[in-house]
């Protein structure tokens, strides 16, 4: 395993994150406190550093799972958790990223893990009634104050991420770091938009779900889907299993698995993408830290791309294509910051 910085940040963090939302048996599919343990082992084996959770995975078990395994090893790794979503269905302020609910996730998070300090505190999803200014001020202070090191955001639109860093720097707080984002050859969205921005600002993305909840991994295309599933075969499109036989067969020519292909696939041309891995045992675990050496052929590479091709839409493909309209001849002779 390797390590690559953290956005504009001195901070090591390593090629794959291990997620945590599957610590935790209280949701019904989740991993025991024995498997969680033999799956946090084989990572940090490998040599992984960051251990993401959440306040409300598996109800706040996964904290505390977390907490456990990290035991007196806690200043080795990056402890990553997340607060927004509500613990308290029936308070108007047990959820939201306003400063109040701020301050009480990160004070419970720290008594479920069992530790000081958070290393990477993640605003879970964007709250449209919580001005992204109170937001960034009170992360800020949660910083000063030495409970918080690093801040990054989750779900949100580009435009916001944006604001919130500019305001950040122009009042000295502390900006976010890096966002966490679903990708995946199902679903590439963020391509428009979020991964632009990401390469504009520095800010590494920690992709989840890039096995798209096991579809990718072959659970409806090589006859993997019984068990436990959070994903109803009824929802998965013609599109979404057509992309999946795409990368079985990808990978039964480079003789790894369906798993390791579409892992590799989220960081070919972007080493700043982190991709999540999320696993119930540690056979899924140990398949899953393979991609990490796995070096995809550019023809394959391409070969996926077009199979899960999207539309950027208006206005990248505009731009796109008016280019000749816009510099004439002589831009093909000029070398931009950023390939065309």
């Amino acid at each position: 395993m390797r390590y690559r910085l953290l956005g504009r940040t001195g901070l090591r963090v390593s090629e794959a994150f291990l997620g945590a939302m599957t610590f935790g048996q209280d949701w019904g599919w989740g991993a025991s406190l024995e498997e969680c343990r033999k799956i946090f082992t084989a990572y940090a084996e490998a040599g992984g550093n960051v251990v993401d959770t959440a306040n409300r995975y598996t109800e706040g078990s996964s904290e505390k799972i977390v907490g456990e395994l990290l035991g007196s090893d806690r200043d080795r790794f990056v402890l990553s958790t997340k607060y927004t979503l509500t613990m308290d269905g029936t308070d108007p302020n047990a959820g939201g990223n306003h400063r109040k609910n701020l301050v009480r996730s990160v004070e419970a998070s720290l008594q479920r893990l069992g530790t000081d300090y958070i290393d990477l505190l993640w605003v879970h999803i964007w709250d449209p009634d919580t001005p992204i200014e109170e937001t960034m001020r009170a992360l800020d202070d949660l910083v000063r104050a030495g409970k918080v090191l690093y801040t990054g955001i989750s779900d949100a639109p580009a435009w916001l991420v944006a604001r919130a860093n500019s305001i950040a720097e122009f009042r000295g707080w502390t900006p976010f770091a890096g966002l966490q984002l679903p990708y995946s050859l199902l679903k590439r969205d963020i391509e428009r938009e979020l991964l632009p921005m990401a390469s504009a600002l520095e800010l590494s993305v920690a992709a989840w779900s890039p096995l798209a909840a096991g579809v990718l991994a072959g659970k409806f295309t090589r006859g993997g889907a019984d068990g436990p599933s959070r994903v109803d075969r009824a929802t998965v499109s013609e599109r979404d299993l057509t992309i999946a036989r795409t990368v079985d067969t990808v990978a039964d020519e480079l003789g790894v698995s369906s798993s390791q292909v579409a892992i590799a696939w989220t960081r070919a041309r972007r080493p700043w993408i982190h991709p999540i891995l999320g696993a119930r045992n540690l056979e899924q675990l140990t398949d899953n830290l393979a991609a990490v050496d796995l070096e995809l052929p550019e023809e394959a590479v391409t070969r996926l791309d077009k199979a899960s091709a999207i539309e950027l839409g208006f206005p990248m493909e505009f731009i796109a294509d008016t280019t000749d309209f816009v510099y004439g001849p002589s831009g093909e002779r000029v070398d931009g910051r950023r390939p065309r």
